[in-house]
């Protein structure tokens, strides 16, 4: 968990690249000798904490797990559900988006969480996670 200080006065541009750089760090801790497809990603809580994860890859594919669901595992794990936003990096040549697993899952913590899919510091979308997965199943649908 790193602390992740606020900008005041920068506007929400600096923040949100500060968690793409934190992103980038994380991509480099990326466990993927099969698809050498690196991803990181950075959680940010409105409590001010920032959570990595990097994608982990299995030679038998299953148990593979996506960057975006160790950080969210991470910052659930020690206690944090107030998820803010995340930042996602990928590939420089094409902005990179959470899978439908990884989308599905984070809904289950807020559809107003915002995602950052990013090339790199300059290049980005923000998008709610409505935005990227409108009409989810949710812990409201099962009553």
């Amino acid at each position: 968990m790193k602390e992740c200080p606020q900008i005041i006065g920068k506007g929400e541009k600096m923040e949100d690249k500060l968690l793409i750089k934190i992103a980038m760090e994380a991509r480099e801790k990326s466990y993927s000798p099969y698809s050498n497809y690196k991803v990181g990603a950075a959680v940010y809580t409105k409590s001010g904490k920032v959570f990595t994860g990097c994608n982990i890859e299995s030679a038998s594919f299953t148990p593979t797990i996506c960057a975006e669901r160790v950080a969210v595992s991470k910052c659930i794990s020690e206690g944090y559900k107030d998820i803010e936003k995340i930042a996602v990096i990928g590939s420089e040549v094409k902005t990179s988006f959470p899978c439908g697993v990884c989308r599905q899952f984070m809904s289950e913590f807020g559809k107003d969480i915002k995602v950052i899919c990013a090339r790199s510091l300059d290049s980005y979308d923000v998008y709610t996670l409505e935005d990227l997965l409108p009409n989810s199943f949710g812990p409201e649908d099962l009553y």
